[in-house]
C-alpha cells in the first residue's frame, strides 16, 4: 500500500476530487437511481473484488491493478460522501429561517 501511495499519489489526488465534485453536483441532479436487485448484485461484486484482494488471489500485474483499482474507488467514494455533505452545509446555511418567510 505504502507503494501505491508513493507513486501514484496524483492518481489517489484525483480520485479524492473527482468524488469531491461529484458528490457536490448530485445532490442537484434527481435521477431514477439503481434498482434494488443492482444494488444487492453491486454489493456481492464489490464484496467478492474485496475478498480477492485481501486473500491476495489474483497474482502479479492484475493483483496489483485491482489494488490500485478498490483504493482508487474508496477515495472517490470517501470524496463524493465529503462533497455532497458540504454542499448540503452550504445550502442549508444559505436558506432563509422559516420564520423569515411571510
Amino acid at each position: 500500500m505504502a507503494y501505491l501511495t508513493t507513486f501514484y499519489w496524483g492518481w489517489l489526488l484525483a480520485s479524492v476530487l473527482l468524488g469531491l465534485a461529484m458528490g457536490w453536483i448530485s445532490v442537484v441532479q434527481h435521477g431514477e437511481g439503481v434498482s434494488k436487485n443492482m444494488k444487492r448484485w453491486l454489493a456481492v461484486l464489490a464484496a467478492a473484488l474485496v475478498a480477492a484482494a485481501l486473500a491476495r488471489a489474483v497474482p502479479g500485474r492484475f493483483g496489483y491493478w485491482l489494488d490500485l483499482g478498490l483504493t482508487m474507488f474508496a477515495l472517490y467514494l470517501v470524496g463524493c460522501a465529503i462533497g455532497s455533505w458540504l454542499r448540503d452545509w452550504v445550502v442549508s446555511r444559505s436558506a432563509p429561517a422559516l420564520r423569515d418567510l411571510p
